[in-house]
């Protein structure tokens, strides 16, 4: 048994594991984390994850689940989970991975951890599981369904907007515009919403099947689904803040999917 499933099956809360084995009205839901290397916090490697992705899902009705790097895992996983938000972090999908013959000198990547999300995402969406991409996720969300990404905003995108906002990412830092007719629309129900930013890479070419919802003023996708799946949404904010009330119903739409699992 590996590590994370001693995890999942020995250490977790009652809460957890009636969530696991008995139809329970909260549907679990997991969350990748992010790796560090020694320092810091431990002289080992460690993972870490902000405790609002975890607040959001609990506020929103379900059960939390933070998903370790376990690669020979992710069929369990799969089984165990109704619904997967992949997380944002302080790195990049490797450009190799979307064809890239360059990779632009900002790029920094943790191939461990794309590896394991990347093998969990392909299984989540071949189970028609609902998918929810956040930042970097939906980054990743993006290329593993077949599209691109740019390196580096500033070099790539005229006249950018500043998408790593120097004010707290609790506060917003510039709008998005909502695609009319998109799901993430009638989710939300507005025409534009506030948003933070912390983010230099974007998503390129929409992969194919798939469409964009959200855009900012200077042109850079913001958002991306894909209508072939149950619910297969992701958008380059951060909604786990709850800036607006449109953040609260992205969150709610897709706990409410991940129930019907």
């Amino acid at each position: 048994m590996t590590c994370g499933l001693v995890l999942l099956e020995r250490f977790l809360p009652a809460a957890y594991n009636h969530a696991m084995t008995s139809k329970s009205p909260a549907p679990l839901i997991g969350l990748t984390l992010d790796s560090e290397q020694p320092g810091g916090y431990s002289k080992f490697p460690w993972y870490a994850l902000r405790q609002n992705y975890c607040s959001a899902v609990s506020q929103s009705g379900g059960v939390p689940l933070v998903l370790p790097h376990e690669p020979v895992a992710v069929a369990r996983y799969v089984d165990l989970l109704d619904g997967l938000i992949v997380t944002g972090g302080a790195f990049d999908v490797d450009p190799a991975l979307f064809g890239a013959e360059a990779k632009h000198a900002s790029v920094t990547t943790k191939d461990a951890r794309t590896q394991f999300e990347w093998a969990i995402l392909k299984g989540m969406l071949a189970a028609n599981k609902p998918v929810f991409g956040i930042c970097g996720g939906q980054q990743l969300l993006n290329v593993v369904l077949g599209g691109t990404l740019i390196q580096h905003i500033p070099d790539a995108v005229p006249d950018a907007l500043a998408h790593e906002q120097p004010n707290p990412r609790d506060q917003a830092g510039h709008e998005v515009r909502i695609s009319p007719g998109s799901r993430l629309h009638a989710i939300v129900g507005a025409e534009t919403l506030p948003v933070n930013s912390a983010h230099h890479q974007a998503v390129a070419q929409v992969a194919p099947g798939a469409a964009c919802n959200a855009v900012a003023p200077d042109g850079v996708i913001e958002g991306i689904e894909h209508p072939d799946y149950r619910f297969c949404i992701g958008v380059q904010w951060h909604p786990e803040f709850f800036i607006s009330q449109g953040d609260r119903a992205l969150y709610a739409a897709f706990i409410a999917e991940a129930a019907r699992s």
